[in-house]
């Protein structure tokens, strides 16, 4: 559908003052929806554009032209009178403001909250951090490798009686992205409605443990601490990763009638009603015996038969795909999940696709990463001629 009307965003400015990831990102999905992001950046940049341990063309990092692109970016040392300045004639015009400098820095440079609420009472600021803007750990810094470990999370990622596993991808980081975007969006109706903007707290650590739904929901009423199950399920068995005879594919028979479905296409009859496994709870108490039992008859196909015949027979399977597998192979091609974008130095640069589609107003690449301080000049006439 050919979108022939805004994005839903157009016309929200919104000012980053973050770096590295979870500010970034956020910022990023609110500029793919439409709002005019400035990036604030000192004058030394992001630090994310020199991040990574590979070279592009230019001097800016993969990793920081995968979160900044469709911003525009203005420098500013925020240090100076003047530059502190140009920022409050910014603030002015702006909707939203999202910054991650450790707790009392925002403090000392007079940019917090409440004075840029002096010049816009509809400011919704947001505030990203290690573990929040209060508490014993406020001041510490604050990263996703921390967030995991301090959450909880690490206590459940890999498998038992084995060494800490942190999640292979930065959970604390991104999570905290989507639900601060949550946040400030829910925030930035409601400033439309009253006049009023606020501060919104959020923090790795929060985000993290928001995702302890299931785990904390079995300790609440059972008493029992969580603990690693590698990639099985706490709620239902067999829901996990089983070996075939080529290797490991992932499965689910997660209720009675995928579990006789299950039964039925292994031609084991016998499993259906066997007093072990004759129930979920039942099948839970006897995960281990359970996996063994299956992964003796799995091992008599390969992963791609078995994962063909189960979705034929209605149960959830699939593959173990590397990254490049996933984005290179048919479905990730079909949800555009791999783009290409022009860049003023590197050309052609691969970026992650829209996590999610706006089918009525398609989302757009309409700016590339911005260089450092690329439109210094042109966001400085914008100040002038609003004032």
């Amino acid at each position: 559908m050919t979108a022939t009307r805004p994005l839903p965003l157009q016309g929200i400015r919104v000012l980053d003052v973050s770096q590295v990831m979870a500010g970034p990102f956020a910022c990023m999905m609110l500029a793919d929806m439409g709002a005019d992001v400035i990036k604030v950046e000192p004058p030394g940049g992001d630090q994310t554009r020199g991040a990574m341990g590979f070279k592009m063309k230019g001097a800016d990092s993969m990793g920081f032209l995968n979160m900044n692109r469709n911003k525009r970016s203005l420098t500013l040392d925020l240090k100076t009178d003047e530059d502190r300045e140009t920022f409050y004639a910014l603030a002015k015009t702006a909707d939203v403001i999202v910054e991650n400098y450790r707790p009392g820095a925002v403090q000392r440079l007079r940019i917090d909250y409440a004075s840029v609420r002096e010049i816009n009472p509809k400011i919704v600021y947001v505030s990203i951090s290690g573990f929040g803007q209060s508490g014993p750990w406020a001041e510490r810094p604050g990263f996703d490798l921390m967030a995991q470990a301090m959450s909880g999370v690490m206590s459940v990622t890999g498998y038992p009686g084995e060494k800490p596993v942190k999640a292979g991808v930065p959970v604390a980081d991104i999570g905290c992205a989507l639900f601060a975007t949550a946040a400030l969006l829910s925030a930035y109706i409601g400033a439309q409605k009253t006049g009023q903007g606020q501060h919104i707290d959020a923090s790795l650590f929060d985000a993290a443990m928001a995702f302890s739904v299931w785990d904390m929901s079995e300790y609440w009423g059972t008493g029992a601490a969580p603990t690693k199950l590698g990639t099985s399920n706490k709620m239902s068995a067999p829901y996990q990763a089983v070996r075939a005879r080529d290797g490991y594919f992932v499965m689910g028979a997660t209720n009675q009638k995928l579990w006789a479905r299950l039964c039925a296409l292994l031609d084991r009859p016998d499993l259906v009603a066997h007093a072990d496994y004759a129930t979920v709870p039942l099948r839970l108490k006897h995960r281990e015996a359970l996996i063994v039992a299956l992964e003796q008859e799995f091992a008599k196909r390969d992963s791609a038969d078995w994962i063909a015949a189960m979705l034929a027979a209605g149960i959830p399977a699939g593959p173990i795909l590397s990254y490049p597998e996933a984005f290179e192979g048919e479905h990730g091609r079909h949800r555009r999940m791999c783009m290409e974008i022009d860049h003023p130095v590197e050309g052609k640069v691969k970026n992650i696709g829209f996590p999610v589609k706006l089918l009525g107003t398609p989302q757009q690449v309409r700016r590339h990463p911005p260089l450092l301080g690329e439109h210094n000049d042109e966001i400085l006439a914008e100040i002038r001629a609003a004032a």
